[in-house]
This record gives structure tokens, sequence and C-alpha cells, in this order.
């Protein structure tokens, strides 16, 4: 089919309101989209733009000349001009006045509809972004365009994983070219490399494409994928480059679009490669190379997101003075002195050189994700700042949160403008509508909870009705899909990306013991499962296998469904959904996770492992923990893991849920559900994140 751009008056205005991300979370402008054809929008995976560019002439017609239609694009114009003029707590407070700060990350999670992420990294990096916006925060993101993005998730017959690559269109994406084209030189290569913005709400994105005619075919592919390889096989050397792009690349990228940024924010060590180029700029300007490292150092923000050695990127010597060979001249010292640089031992020759050593020793202010992130990561490092005692490294914390807008049930809008009255626009991070939740009347309470658990009851159906018809499957199917899950049972959800470490099948070590809970006549428990694993991963597809096979089994058959191709949609849908959040990594080895903040707006509770940011949260009252001993052994530590979570279930969740008064109404678990939101929504949301950064590392550096 043929698509021509929009040129009639209401086409292109929503084409306009659709080239800046703040419809993203604005559940008016979505509906608006939605209005133009309900199915396309649902089909493009809620693209406006390919959704507007699909039309109908038909329909495009009828829009045009619908009053009712220009009247709803009048008003979601203004609302977004509200949004934009308001006041913002930056200006308020004059945080960061004639400063700016640049955010490198390797991906981002925005919207589904453009895949730029592949888990929680993304999307801590997307919700950055738009509480930036909120807050009116001077800062810029930096990443790269990825022509296939993430991998699109499906499951063949046997459970397994089909990865498969979309091709994405860069026309269909609300992004926009800014005609700018800027180089950067990789090892013998001049990569030259497209510069697009993508607005989201009144922060910047600029994010750099390869795929351009003058660069040789693997140069092109540079920016195909997201922790990808290319057509040559070789994994490190196109991730290496990749980081280069990313942190050499981005800040060449600013220049080019006229910005100088006083503070550098480097999230994870992918774009290490910037202190590296900045410093030796530095010295280029005449300062001494102690001078220069202080420089750098000083105006260099650096998060760390891995608690685990073997997750920091680690590159062969060999590899890497192939691509920073050149910064030994450029920062004039030799190159043994210069691999030292990403080393913990600089005295070892063998060494790989590791990009999160390169950025702790060229960033003063560091932090884990929370704290007790921030506590591993201190122990961890030791050896980089030769000490002994891991109270002398200067590794901080800042806990992650979320945008709550972006994660909030379009259905509990109106419910939370009733009664609690958000003042989402131009509110400083302190703003706390949750704690007016004890004022909200049980029954109203209970309904919001029944009716965000019916829709996604609804959308497992869907989804897996979609799943079938893409496999033929026998109508036998058809109907057990409509037979899937009840409206009316305690739900439990699991989705997040399929590492092995958070142990997605943990709950199925003992089958026969959790059938007996799921398969209760008068108390049943059902469980939604979601989750990607890296395409090499296959361990973590393997659990992934686990589960769909488990899923048809007599016992778990209708209680156990798993939902493909893990998204942001799909993430909106389960933790607004479930009653219950299932957590069950090895601790320590979840830095932060996030997942687990979204359901408490929705008044969903916590059943996690003490790891991450739940120590943080948990008080006995708003959730429950699993387990509390650890074991060297893995074996002990699953077996102890999964009867903790089976005795809670039986003893206490499965009670306190269907423990009802005279009106049907579970008194005591609405009192936990109170306690989740007063406890989780404030404290872990990005505007509390984000006002964290600004007080405590970006105003320090700009100085």
């Amino acid at each position: 089919m043929a698509t021509a751009k929009p040129t009639s008056s209401i086409a292109s205005r929503i084409d306009s309101l659709a080239h800046n991300l703040w419809w993203s979370w604005n559940p008016d402008a979505q509906r608006l989209f939605a209005a133009l054809d309900p199915q396309l929008w649902h089909a493009t995976r809620n693209n406006p733009i390919r959704t507007l560019k699909l039309l109908s002439p038909e329909r495009r017609k009828l829009i045009e000349s619908d009053p009712r239609f220009a009247a709803e694009v009048d008003r979601v114009e203004r609302l977004l001009r509200d949004y934009l003029d308001s006041p913002t707590w930056a200006t308020r407070k004059k945080k960061l006045a004639n400063k700016t700060v640049a955010y490198f990350c390797s991906e981002y999670a925005i919207h589904e509809c453009m895949q730029q992420y592949s888990g929680g990294l993304g999307v801590l990096a997307g919700d950055h972004i738009k509480s930036v916006s909120d807050l009116g925060v001077p800062l810029v993101g930096v990443g790269l365009l990825y022509r296939r993005g993430y991998y699109t998730q499906e499951f063949a017959s046997d459970g397994s994983t089909r990865v498969i690559y979309p091709e994405l269109d860069f026309a269909d994406l609300p992004i926009t070219d800014t005609g700018k084209v800027g180089s950067v030189r990789i090892g013998t290569v001049d990569v030259k490399f497209k510069i697009w913005k993508q607005s989201v709400g009144r922060a910047a994105l600029y994010l750099m494409d390869t795929d351009l005619p003058d660069n040789d075919s693997v140069t092109r592919q540079l920016t195909h994928h997201l922790y990808g390889r290319d057509s040559t096989g070789h994994e490190r050397d196109y991730r290496i480059r990749q980081e280069f792009l990313l942190g050499v690349g981005g800040l060449i990228m600013l220049e080019k679009v006229g910005i100088k940024p006083d503070v550098c924010h480097l999230n994870e060590g992918h774009a290490a490669f910037n202190a590296l180029e900045r410093l030796a700029r530095t010295i280029k300007s005449g300062k001494s190379i102690i001078d220069a490292i202080a420089s750098v150092r000083h105006s260099t923000v650096f998060t760390t997101h891995t608690p685990v050695p073997a997750g920091n990127d680690r590159f062969d010597p060999e590899l890497a003075l192939k691509y920073i060979g050149h910064y030994a001249k450029a920062c004039k010292m030799s190159e043994s002195d210069l691999l030292a640089l990403g080393r913990e031992d600089p005295t070892d020759a063998k060494e790989p050189f590791c990009m999160t050593v390169l950025a702790l020793k060229l960033a003063d202010h560091c932090n884990g994700v929370a704290a007790l992130h921030g506590e591993v990561s201190r122990s961890m490092w030791m050896k980089t700042y030769g000490v002994t005692d891991p109270n002398d490294v200067p590794i901080g914390s800042i806990t992650n949160g979320i945008h709550s807008e972006t994660w909030l049930a379009p259905e509990a809008r109106p419910f939370y403008a009733k009664h609690l009255k958000p003042k989402w626009n131009g509110a400083g991070p302190e703003h706390d509508p949750w704690k007016a939740i004890d004022k909200v009347p049980d029954a109203e309470l209970w309904n919001l909870r029944n009716l965000l658990r019916a829709k996604l009851i609804h959308g497992i159906r869907q989804r897996l009705l979609e799943a079938i018809a893409r496999g033929i499957g026998p109508v036998e199917h058809y109907a057990r899909a409509y037979q899937t899950f009840d409206p009316h049972t305690l739900t439990i959800g699991f989705a997040r990306r399929f590492a092995t470490y958070k142990r997605a099948p943990l709950v199925f070590r003992d089958a026969k013991r959790l059938a007996k809970i799921l398969g209760n006549d008068k108390r049943p428990v059902q469980i939604v499962f979601a989750g990607k694993a890296h395409p090499a991963d296959l361990g973590g597809q393997g659990f992934a296998a686990q589960i769909y096979k488990h899923a048809s089994e007599a016992g778990f058959a209708g209680r156990v469904a798993i939902i493909e191709d893990y998204d942001m949609a799909v993430g909106r849908l389960l933790t607004s959904g479930s009653d219950v959040w299932l957590n069950n990594p090895l601790r320590p080895q979840e830095a932060s996770g996030t997942s687990g903040m979204k359901p408490p707006l929705h008044g969903g509770l916590n059943f996690s492992i003490l790891d991450g940011w739940w120590p943080e949260a948990f008080d006995q009252t708003n959730g429950w923990s699993i387990g509390g001993k650890q074991f060297k052994d893995q074996d002990k530590q699953d077996d102890y893991d999964a009867k903790s979570i089976y005795t809670i279930l039986e003893k206490e969740i499965v009670p306190a849920f269907y423990e009802r008064n005279r009106a049907g109404i579970p008194t005591d678990w609405l009192k936990r559900m109170r306690r989740s939101m007063q406890t989780v929504c404030q404290q872990f949301s990005t505007g509390r994140m984000v006002a964290d950064y600004v007080n405590d590392y970006y105003s320090p550096a700009s100085k």
C-alpha cells in the first residue's frame, strides 16, 4: 500500500503532536491517536505516525470533516502547550542555571513502537529522560539509533525462542532528521553518522545512525543491532566499536548540534571512552596530565548497574589498543599506562581492559543504583582503588525509580484524579499524592483492583489468541485460550529480562506443591509470566521454554501463562493488573530492579527476595520477603527459596486475599495495598531519583 505523507491540516497537526513523545505518557493524546483507527493503532504497536500513514482515504476524509475530532485535536494541542510552558522545579529552584548535562546510554525505552531497548537499563534511561522533562532539568540524552533494534520474540511449538529482527523504517518513527552528519575515526576507519533528534517533552535525545551510503558495508551495520554482532560474526569487535561510537562519537554529535556539556553522565560503562576522549582534548588544550585527569574526573558522573564482575564489559588488551591506542600519544603516556586506566591491577599486562574500571578511574561522582548495590559495588571494586576496606571506596548510591505517568494505567487516572488529585504538571520531586490513599473508601479501591485485574485477564487471552493464530493452532487451543485465567482469582505476575540469575522457573521447583496451591477450588491462584533472554543466552531461553511447557501441563493449564515478546506494553499490562509481583533473583545479583516499583501504583503488592531496591522499601506491612538465608550452593539456595515461596503463599498471601468481610472486601489485603502505595510510589519515582542526581552529583560536577 502506498503511504503518502500527510498534507491535510488535521493530519499534519496530528503528525506534529506525534513527534513529541510527551504523548507516550499522556492518555488524552493516546486516545486521540487511537481514535484514528483503533485496529490500526493496535496493529502498529500504538505508533501514531504509522497509524496515520496507513489510514484509508475514506477514514482520513471523515476525520478531516468531523468537528468533534478537530475539537479534540485542539484540546490535546493545548495540553501539550500547557505542559511545555508551565514553570518547572528546576527553574523555580534555579537548579543548574546555564549548565548542561549530557547523559550517555546505549539504550532508551521511551515507547514500545521504538524497539531501542532490551530491558531494565533502557527502561531506566527512558524514565530518566521523561522526569528530566517534567522537572525542567537541562539535560540532553545521547545514544544510538538501531535499524533493527532489539529482537521480536516468538515461541515455537516446543517453547524454544524464535529470534526475529524487524527492519525499522525511520520515517515511521517519532524522530526527526536534523540534516546534520558527523564523523568519528574508529580504528583505521572514518565512520560517518547521521544525527537524529527525538523530542521527549521538554527534553531531547540525539541519536547516531551509521547506516549511510558513504560507509562500507560493515560500518553501516554498526547501528543495526543492540548488543549484537555484524555479518562477520565478530561480537567483541562489534561491541567495542559501538561503544567507541557512543562515547566519542556522541561527544562529536553534540558539538555538531551546538551543545557543549558541562557535565557528562555515563549511564553504565558502555560510554566510558567518552572520558578518555575528553582527557585527550583537555591535555591538548595545554593542561598537564594531572590537571587534565582532575578536570575530567570532576565533571564526570558514572552510574554502574552491574553487581557481578562478569557483567562488566572487558576487552583483550590487543583489541582495546586497536581502537584506543592513539590516545597514548594524545595523553602523553605509554600504551601500558593507557591500558592501566582500564585495569584493576595496573601492573598486570595480561588483564583485560575493563570499561567499568576506566569509568571509575575517570569519574569523581560514582554510584550504584540501590543502597545494597552501592555496598556490593564498594566491595567489588576495592582493588581498583587500592584499598582493603570497602568503606574507603568512593562509590555512593542513588536508588532507581520509575516515571509514574508512563506506567500508570489509564483506567486508574480518573480514580486518582477524584481521590488524590495528583499534580502531574509542574510538580517537584517532593509531591506525594499517595499519602492521601487512606481517605479512599475500601469499596472503591477494591473495585479499581478488580477492574485492572479483569483488564489483565482480557489482555492475556487476547495475546494468547494472537499467538495461536500465528502458529495456526488447532481449534481446541482457541477454546483453551478463552478459558485461561479467571478475573476473580488471585493473580501473580512475573515479567522481566530472562537472565538466569533471576530464576524465572523457580516457583515450579516442587511442581506438585505448586499445582495444589494453584488448583485450590475455593482459593485458586494463577501466574502470568513474560520476559526475553538475550539472543545468545540459551540458558535464559531454556527457562522460557520450561515455563511454556508447564503452561499446558495438567495442574497448570488455565492457571499458568507465558506471554510472547515482552515489551513496554506487556509490562504496563502485567504491572497494573497483577495482585502480587513475584521477584526471586539470586541475591545480591539484582542491582536495583524497577519492575516491582510499578504494581504499587495500582495497589499491587511485592513478593520478593530482599535484593536490589526491595530492602529499602520493605517494612513487613507493604508486601512480603522471600527467604532470608544465603547458601554458597545454588541447589540448596533454590530449594530454600522455593519452599519459602510456597509457605508464604499458603499461610499468608492466599488467606489474606480471600478472607472477606460481609461486603466481600478483603480488609487486611487493602491495608497492605494502601501501605504499599504510601511507601513506594513517591519514594521510588524517577522524579525523586533525578532530583537526587541534580542535588548530589550534577550540581557539584558542574562547578
